[in-house]
């Protein structure tokens, strides 16, 4: 009996420590790609099984989009319709189209009811109408304004909503309450409890007040040799919130830290990919989305929109990418539809360009900063 127990110990805990060994493993093959100069560990990898699949559900619920009708000569929507206030200067034809199209991408089951009153379609005393306004005069800044972080591809309402009401991936300010932990561990921090949205690690679980709304600076490591009176982001805190921050890039790209860095030295501008100044670029166009045009929208949201600070929803990476690179692997929607690529028609947008390159190497003068 004895000797039965002891063989059926010894084989739990081999199985025990195979389990725990293997934990997080994948069965091959697993793909992977160079993305830099041999020994510098710059590898991208891919699961043949997962990735691929993502993208292809994603591509099969795109809605149809309707030929773009010619611009005929004729009086524009402003002058058929009533409290039109964004894309009034449209023909009658292409603004119900986009209308159309907004449907589908946000309420196809609803329609125009989700934004309108059926009864008054000027009628704007429901919120979702106002929202809707506002939102697209953001998609139009995002087309012309940030082309150094969207290139050609640009956005539309479906980029973010893909057939929702609200976008699935969205974030709240943290409840200070739920900083602290019960019993004797006491406080905590916002951080110790492992989080998705931090790739499932302690890191704090809300980096995105401070990194995503507010401007302040994103930096590891100090560029003088001791603390200066004044400098930002030489910290444990302050490096905890970036990483917290980087784990969230890293979850909703899809990529690992090689994507945009170095690995040899993570700080360093020049040894970065290009793929590091675009996502600089989408760190600066959060802050400026949920500042100037999400968090004032908080205003106009009933309660059960509002978050426990009394805010609605704001946007992060993941808003947009939702676990792919390049959201619906670079699905060119935008330029189908004139009218989101900027006010009055639109400023096309392009691709990252070198004077982009160097404004941003300019911006963070080449320090450590993130």
């Amino acid at each position: 009996m004895k000797i039965v127990f002891w063989f059926g110990g010894v084989a739990a805990l081999i199985l025990t420590g195979f389990m725990l060994f293997t934990a997080g493993w994948e069965r091959p093959p697993i793909e992977s790609a160079q993305t830099g100069f041999r020994g510098t560990g710059m590898v991208e990898i891919n699961n043949p099984r997962v990735d691929p699949p993502r993208l292809e559900a994603q591509l099969a619920q795109v809605p149809d989009m309707s030929p773009l009708p010619p611009d005929t000569p004729g009086p524009s929507a402003g002058d058929i319709y009533q409290n039109v206030q964004v894309l009034g200067d449209l023909s009658v034809v292409r603004f119900n189209r986009v209308m159309q199209s907004m449907a589908s991408w946000i309420y196809p089951e609803q329609g125009c009811a989700g934004c309108h009153n059926l009864n008054n379609l000027a009628d704007d005393s429901k919120y979702q109408y106002r929202v809707a306004r506002r939102m697209i005069q953001m998609t139009q800044t995002v087309n012309s304004q940030w082309a150094s972080h969207v290139g050609a591809t640009g956005v539309t309402c479906y980029t973010c909503h893909r057939g929702q009401a609200v976008p699935q991936y969205t974030w709240f300010n943290a409840d200070p309450a739920n900083t602290a932990a019960d019993g004797l561990t006491g406080w905590r921090n916002g951080q110790n409890r492992a989080t998705e949205q931090v790739g499932l690690t302690s890191m704090p679980e809300d980096p995105f007040t401070e990194q995503l709304e507010d401007s302040g600076q994103i930096r590891v490591i100090g560029d003088t040799a001791l603390p200066m009176p004044g400098e930002v982001g030489t910290s444990i805190q302050t490096t905890e919130q970036t990483y917290a921050l980087m784990m969230h890039m890293s979850t909703s790209l899809n990529v690992t830290c090689t994507y945009c860095h170095n690995s040899r030295n993570f700080g360093s501008w020049d040894q970065s990919t290009p793929q590091r100044v675009t996502s600089w670029y989408g760190i600066q166009m959060a802050q400026n989305l949920n500042t100037e045009y999400v968090a004032p929208l908080s205003s106009e949201l009933p309660p059960h929109r509002l978050g426990p600070t009394g805010e609605g929803q704001k946007i992060n990476c993941e808003t947009c990418h939702q676990g792919v690179n390049k959201p619906l692997g670079g699905l060119q929607m935008a330029e189908q539809y004139p009218s989101l690529l900027g006010p009055s028609g639109g400023t096309q947008v392009s691709s990252l360009s070198d004077q982009d390159v160097e404004a941003a190497l300019a911006a963070v003068e080449l320090s450590d900063t993130e």
